[in-house]
């Protein structure tokens, strides 16, 4: 059995995102059905429904950052309840058994996790995101929000939270460490929030200096402009841990000299085009330059409840559903602070 719910529907990459509907199945044994209730908008969503990236299968609905209210459960649910509060993230599924995934490391599956959106689900059927009134996810894909979060600022913690959480944590950042956030954007204002909250010493380098009351209302302690090339001389070798939230190619080598001892870049922005550094750059001062994605699904529960603990949220701005193809193109212009969330009532 199926039941029908609301839905944003992308039918091609040059189509406006259009009212729908769509099918899901009836909750397995194992599955919960969640009422969803507030949707974050990422920019993976506008890239998908777009089609900047390769091998979307349209219609599509997109949506990963999804906040609702456990409203049915399979016979075999053991770890939730109708009526709980919940939240979905980037992904709804993996294969269980690599070393990875029985590592809490999902979202690094050997043979691929399934994506919330445009993947392919257990039953064989595409799954669909949350720009959508309903969703059934495996419980164990599943990630209780506590008390003391609302759920439209968890929303965004689903992606842009445990974004920034995860390699925090990897690369233990904390009391006597020096951070520094490059970006203040959906992803960006959340790192800062976390870094602080970790006990880092937070530092934001953005393209302009627009955002700096706002850095410092959320934790930062200082913000440079990286438009400034003085910027670079005098933060040269500062820091323990830099990320970068950044979709727009950045000068690597350059970034990399304002790494301490043992430093680490994190990539988490994605350019579209391939970066490029010298090796010495690294050898120089024993940097290391990685990468991240989200956190697997333990991971992902710790950064709820050290948000709920430390009274984080997202900063949101929520808009009805109409409003979705105005958001995308704001968005894309970074006018926002800063992260729309859809209220799924309205769709």
């Amino acid at each position: 059995m199926t039941t029908i719910a609301k839905a944003y529907v992308a039918l091609s990459p040059t189509e406006p995102l259009q009212p729908g509907t769509i099918e899901r199945r009836e909750p397995g044994d194992s599955e919960v059905r969640i009422a969803i209730k507030f949707t974050g908008i990422c920019h993976s969503d506008i890239h998908t429904a777009r089609g900047d990236w390769a091998g979307v299968n349209y219609p599509v609905v997109v949506g990963h950052e999804i906040a609702g209210i456990v409203e049915a459960v399979g016979a075999k649910v053991t770890r939730y309840a109708i009526g709980d509060r919940v939240g979905v993230g980037c992904f709804v599924d993996s294969c269980r058994e690599c070393r990875n995934c029985r590592a809490g490391e999902e979202q690094y599956c050997l043979a691929g996790s399934v994506s919330t959106y445009n993947s392919i689900g257990r039953d064989g059927l595409p799954t669909a995101g949350g720009y959508s009134t309903s969703i059934v996810v495996d419980e164990n894909y599943v990630l209780k929000i506590p008390a003391g979060i609302s759920l439209e600022t968890a929303a965004p913690l689903l992606c842009a939270g445990i974004t920034m959480y995860s390699p925090l944590r990897n690369w233990a950042a904390g009391p006597g460490k020096r951070v520094a956030i490059i970006g203040m954007g959906g992803l960006g204002h959340m790192g800062v929030k976390i870094a602080a909250a970790l006990g880092s010493e937070v530092t934001v380098l953005s393209q302009s200096l627009k955002k700096r009351e706002d850095a410092f209302r959320l934790g930062a302690g200082d913000y440079y402009a990286t438009s400034d090339p003085v910027t670079f001389d005098i933060l040269k070798g500062r820091f323990d841990l830099i990320i970068n939230t950044v979709t727009a190619g950045i000068d690597v080598d350059q970034y990399l000299s304002l790494l301490a001892l043992d430093g680490t870049l994190v990539l988490v922005g994605l350019p579209s085009e391939p970066l490029s550094q010298r090796a010495w750059s690294l050898a120089s001062f024993r940097r290391n330059l990685a990468g991240s994605k989200m956190g697997g699904i333990p991971q992902t529960q710790e950064m709820l409840n050290f948000c709920a603990a430390h009274g984080l949220g997202a900063e949101v701005e929520v808009i009805s559903a109409d409003k979705i193809n105005e958001a995308f193109e704001r968005v894309i212009a970074s006018d926002v602070r800063y992260r729309f969330v859809i209220d799924a009532s309205t769709f």
